[in-house]
C-alpha cells in the first residue's frame, strides 16, 4: 500500500478508509491515485467516469471497489443496440393476478458499472440521468427511489474510437469526477503480468468493508471542517471557467459542490479533519474539467480544457 496517508486522524473511519485502500491496491497496484481520487468521490456521493484506451484496467479498478465492499453491483456492457428499459426495468402483465408487475433493471443496485458508456446511443446514455442526478428514476409515472448508496463507475473509450458517441453535456455534468488511469511503468506490467499468470488477483478478492462502514465514512467525510475562504477559493475557480477565452460553456454550480464534497473526502483520507487548498487543487482538474466546452476555435487550435483550468488554479490568488 502507497505511503502517502498519514495515520494521524483520531476515528474509526480512516482504519477503515485503509483497509479498503489495501483490498483495492491488491489488484490495482501501481495505479495508486486513480484508487485515491474514486473512494474521494465515492466518499462524497459523487460518480465516477474513467476514460481511457482499452486495456488499461478501467474495469478492473471498478470490479475490484465492488468486490471491497459487501453491497450489490451489476454491470452493464453498453453497446449501440441497448435500450432504456434495458438499463431501467420495464412492466410485465402478470397473466395469474392480471395485472402489470414492475421488473427492475440492472439500475437498481448499489455499485453500479457502466462499461463503455459512451458505445450506446444518446437515447440510452439519457436513461442515466435522472438516477445520477436525483437518486431515483421515474417509469410510467411512477416514481423508484436509488439505495442511499448508489453509485455509477462508467468507463468510456476516447471519442475518436470507432462506434462511440459523445455523451450529452448534462450526463458529463453529472459525474463528480472524470480521469484517466493511464499506462503502467515497464516494471509494474511485468508485476501485472506475474501476478495473473495462472488467475486473475479479482478471484480471490473478498469484501472487507460493509454497507454500514461506508455510512460512517461519508458521514465523517461531510464533517470535515471548509473554510468560508475555502469556499469562496471554489466559487473563483468555477466561475472563472465561465469568462475564460476559449471556453464556449462553463463549469455549473454543481461543480463547485462535486469539488467541495470531494476535497473533504480527501482531507479525510489524509488524516487531518479540514480542507486545505492543496486538497482543492488537486482535484480541482478531475473535478471540473470534464465539464468544460471549449469553442470551435479553441478545438481546432488543440486546447485542452485541463490545461486551461490549470492556468485558471495558477492565476487566482490562494487564500492565506
Amino acid at each position: 500500500m502507497s505511503s502517502d496517508i498519514p495515520d494521524i486522524y483520531p476515528g474509526r473511519e480512516l482504519a477503515l478508509i485503509n483497509k479498503l485502500r489495501e483490498n483495492i491496491e491488491s489488484v490495482i497496484r501501481s495505479n495508486n491515485q486513480s484508487v485515491k481520487w474514486l473512494l474521494a468521490a465515492f466518499f462524497s456521493g459523487g460518480h465516477v467516469l474513467l476514460e481511457d484506451v482499452p486495456g488499461t484496467g478501467k474495469t478492473t479498478l471498478a470490479k475490484s471497489l465492488a468486490g471491497s465492499i459487501d453491497a450489490t453491483f451489476k454491470r452493464i456492457q453498453f453497446t449501440p443496440d441497448l435500450l432504456p428499459s434495458d438499463i431501467l426495468g420495464v412492466s410485465i402483465f402478470d397473466q395469474q393476478n392480471q395485472d402489470f408487475r414492475f421488473r427492475p433493471g440492472p439500475i437498481f443496485t448499489q455499485i453500479l458499472l457502466a462499461d463503455e458508456i459512451n458505445r450506446a446511443s444518446p437515447r440510452t446514455q439519457s436513461a442515466l440521468l435522472e438516477a445520477m442526478g436525483e437518486n431515483q428514476v421515474s417509469i410510467e409515472g411512477e416514481r423508484h427511489p436509488m439505495d442511499e448508496l448508489f453509485f455509477v463507475i462508467a468507463t468510456q473509450n476516447p471519442i475518436e474510437f470507432h462506434g462511440t458517441y459523445p455523451l450529452p453535456e448534462a450526463q458529463m455534468d453529472r459525474f463528480a469526477m472524470s480521469f484517466k488511469l493511464g499506462y503502467v511503468s515497464k516494471e509494474d506490467e511485468v508485476l501485472i503480468m506475474d501476478s495473473q499468470r495462472y488467475k486473475h488477483p479479482l478471484d480471490s478478492l473478498t469484501a472487507c468493508t460493509s454497507i454500514e462502514d461506508i455510512r460512517l465514512i461519508r458521514k465523517a467525510a461531510a464533517d470535515i471542517r471548509i473554510s468560508d475562504e475555502l469556499k469562496r477559493y471554489i466559487v473563483d475557480i468555477v466561475v472563472q471557467t465561465r469568462t475564460t477565452p476559449g471556453v464556449a460553456m462553463g463549469a455549473s454550480p454543481r461543480a463547485g459542490i462535486s469539488l467541495m464534497k470531494a476535497s473533504q473526502a480527501l482531507a479525510l483520507m489524509e488524516g487531518v479533519d479540514f480542507v486545505t487548498p492543496d486538497h482543492i487543487q488537486e482535484l480541482a482538474i478531475p473535478s471540473i474539467a470534464h465539464r468544460l466546452i471549449l469553442d470551435s476555435g479553441s478545438q481546432y487550435s488543440g486546447s485542452q480544457t485541463a490545461q486551461i483550468l490549470l492556468e485558471i488554479i495558477q492565476d487566482i490568488p490562494v487564500p492565506a
